[in-house]
């Protein structure tokens, strides 16, 4: 440790990511100046990776090879929460008359208030009414590692079923990838995603608005769907249609596939 050289060439040597290495010698900078060692530490540039937004329907596919109190755990991944926000939920967070969650940030974000998805919001239910609670404190999802290694072992599983190598390449973190980038399709409102998204910084969130003017360029398949009524009409507004016009009565919306 007090010969910088050496930990240079063991970080170098070792097969991490610049961002990794960046944290270790972010630390390492502070055990020289304690220790009083002279250190001119290397300049490192983070490699951005494209980000890809899977479709829903491959993420469905997914998530229905899960457990029940998985599918809870990876429907909330899909309003956009960090896998080790979803380890810190407790009941006290929870509002299931209201449907709305209340998350615990982390990585210097912000908490936030969400409206959770009818479908989300019934599998909560469910789950908390099935699991027996002494404290509402009390996490009630696993360990952060836990939900990541599930995921993997059903992204797996999804894959020997459905025979589609597209699957393997979906990674949990891209569910909140595919949130913040169809809630800005869907609303085109940059400080709404950014809320929801629980940022500080709005340039974390403009990221997913260059993704989904790609998406949009790249894209001109939709969904149609016709609203016969206005509970109709409102829950497919609710589900990411958008309104395109009236014809013989009723009301016609399209969403990007």
């Amino acid at each position: 440790m007090n010969d910088p050289e050496n930990v240079e060439r063991y970080v170098f040597n070792m097969k991490w990511k610049n961002k990794s290495r960046t944290n270790y010698f972010n630390s390492y900078q502070h055990y020289c100046k304690a220790a009083g060692i002279e250190w001119k530490r290397p300049n490192l540039k983070n490699v951005k990776y494209p980000v890809k937004v899977p479709t829903e329907e491959k993420i469905n596919l997914i998530i229905g090879q899960a457990t029940q109190r998985y599918s809870t755990i990876y429907h909330l991944s899909k309003h956009g929460l960090r896998p080790d926000e979803i380890s810190k939920v407790t009941l006290r967070d929870i509002d299931l008359e209201r449907g709305t969650l209340l998350v615990n940030t982390s990585k210097l974000g912000l908490e936030r208030n969400l409206k959770l998805r009818q479908e989300t919001r019934d599998l909560l239910k469910e789950y908390v009414n099935r699991i027996r609670i002494l404290d509402i404190n009390k996490r009630i999802f696993p360990h952060v590692k836990t939900i990541r290694n599930c995921w993997r072992k059903y992204r797996q599983k999804a894959y020997n079923k459905f025979k589609d190598p597209e699957l393997l390449k979906i990674r949990l973190y891209d569910l909140r990838h595919w949130y913040g980038t169809t809630e800005y399709i869907k609303t085109r409102d940059i400080f709404h995603v950014k809320y929801l998204m629980g940022h500080r910084n709005i340039e974390s969130t403009l990221h997913y608005m260059h993704i989904a003017k790609g998406l949009v360029t790249n894209s001109s398949d939709y969904t149609v769907k016709v609203a016969k009524d206005l509970d109709e009409f409102t829950n497919l507004l609710e589900t990411g249609f958008e309104y395109v016009s009236d014809y013989d009565g009723l009301k016609v919306l399209r969403r990007r596939k």
